[in-house]
């Protein structure tokens, strides 16, 4: 599975430099650019363009392929994973065994009394 993760990051640059080597309709950095074409007279501006498309056509094909395989490798392991499923469960308190802080019920439990600092509802 590592192999095949090298393989799909080798294609994802691939793709990236492929992209980067078209001419695009504002220059960047292709090389069909003005003139002459960036193979220094190996190939015509036109033949350079038709083999990076395909060859980009190829790395994407490669790549879409090594993505399904890798998430089919993946995902294969049983049901499904959350984060969520990994967190500590809430302890519950029998309400019974707390004890009030600061006097909240009075002696004979008829009338709450307020917590120091909470102010009285009158």
């Amino acid at each position: 599975m590592t192999f095949l993760l090298v393989i799909h990051m080798l294609l994802a640059l691939g793709i990236v430099g492929l992209v980067l080597l078209q001419r695009s309709e504002g220059g960047a950095l292709g090389i069909g650019g003005s003139g002459g074409g960036g193979m220094g007279g190996l190939m015509g501006g036109r033949e350079a363009a038709n083999l990076l498309t395909r060859a980009t056509a190829v790395f994407a094909a490669l790549f879409f392929t090594t993505s399904i395989v890798l998430s089919i490798l993946s995902g294969g392991t049983g049901g499904s994973r959350s984060i969520l499923d990994d967190r500590p469960q809430p302890v519950s308190v029998d309400p019974a065994a707390t004890t009030p802080a600061d006097g909240a019920v009075s002696e004979d439990g008829s009338e709450d009394i307020p917590a120091a600092g909470v102010p009285l509802d009158e």
